[in-house]
């Protein structure tokens, strides 16, 4: 069973090694009615066999993955080769963001920042003056952002990452999510069902009843009024309303009912057009603004953590033992 603890686990100790690297590529058509694309999946050898928790491409051919013994790669040819870049730590690396070309940050354990202002050819330890582990940042530009992390922290920085302040949560839950759209309206989201929200650039937060004692493990609003949220069990939840109401969009069961798969990420490219990633390998995609989500056949049962969405018909997923995965949406 993959249980929230297991989840936890993985994502705050270093993970052993595997002998097992994906490099052939297959291709799964979906068979879905009604969906105006045909998604595919194609596994791409990443050179590591490391956990890998975060993904973030700037563009269809340059990105970067993080994850397990201060693993970072960097490719610059859509996922063709890697490079991987000289470790800065021995921590467990959650996730990776670029506000621009020039400027990202790497968020892990043991409070760990690292920043680049050179396109990643250097990064630099910055304080966070936390210990915990970061679990997710959001950065909306080179000078203004937000990390969230274990026991409820919430960072904030207003000179990119030079200084870096604790603003009040009111929670204790771990968070795994953080989304601003604009310097004043984001929110946070974590365990035992936590949903934050701040209409101050996180000055204040307010917690927002879910009804639901899922863990979430990734959130994502296309505007202030609509977003999602999704977890463990394969909880996906929307909001209409800027998240003053949640309404239950997790999908049925079957039978018989094996347990869900663990949702671990969920990025919207366009207002129709999403995808979602977790343990198992899965991967939901929708092109119909979530009224349904089609289940891609998994290329392998291992867990995928982080997805980015270069372009509104690709993804690149990736997960355990160096598994990175690319998602394709072609007209039919």
């Amino acid at each position: 069973m993959f249980s929230y603890s297991l989840q936890i686990l993985k994502k705050i100790s270093l993970v052993v090694l595997s002998q097992c690297v994906w490099g052939m590529m297959v291709f799964h058509p979906s068979t879905a009615v009604g969906q105006e694309v045909t998604p595919s999946l194609k596994s791409i050898e990443s050179g590591s066999h490391a956990t890998l928790l975060g993904v973030h491409f700037l563009n269809q051919k340059e990105g970067w993955v993080v994850g397990a013994g201060g693993t970072i790669l960097q490719t610059q040819d859509g996922g063709i080769t890697w490079k991987a870049h000289p470790r800065r730590t021995n921590a467990l690396l959650t996730d990776i963001r670029f506000v621009d070309v020039s400027h990202g940050w790497i968020l892990g354990q043991m409070g760990t920042i690292l920043h680049t202002n050179d396109s990643g050819q250097h990064w630099i330890p910055q304080v966070s003056g936390t210990n915990g582990t970061l679990y997710s940042g959001m950065f909306l530009t080179s000078e203004l952002g937000w990390v969230v992390g274990s026991r409820g922290v919430i960072l904030k920085t207003l000179d990119g990452g030079e200084t870096w302040s604790d603003q009040v949560s009111g929670t204790t839950a771990d968070l795994f999510g953080v989304q601003f759209l604009d310097d004043r309206h984001g929110w946070a989201i974590g365990a035992l069902g936590v949903i934050l929200v701040s209409s101050d650039g996180g000055a204040s937060w307010t917690i927002q009843e879910s009804n639901n004692p899922a863990t979430f493990f990734d959130i994502f609003f296309m505007d202030k009024l609509a977003g999602w949220v999704v977890g463990t069990q394969g909880t996906i939840f929307q909001t209409l309303d800027g998240g003053h109401s949640w309404v239950d969009r997790t999908r049925p069961c079957g039978s018989p009912c094996i347990k869900p798969a663990d949702l671990v990420d969920i990025h919207f490219s366009s207002a129709l057009s999403g995808k979602i990633v977790g343990e198992r390998g899965t991967v939901l995609v929708t092109e119909d603004a979530g009224f349904s989500w089609v289940e891609l056949e998994a290329l392998n049962t291992e867990n995928l953590y982080g997805l980015s969405m270069p372009t509104s018909h690709q993804g690149f997923a990736v997960g355990d033992h160096g598994t990175v995965i690319e998602i394709f949406s072609s007209s039919p």
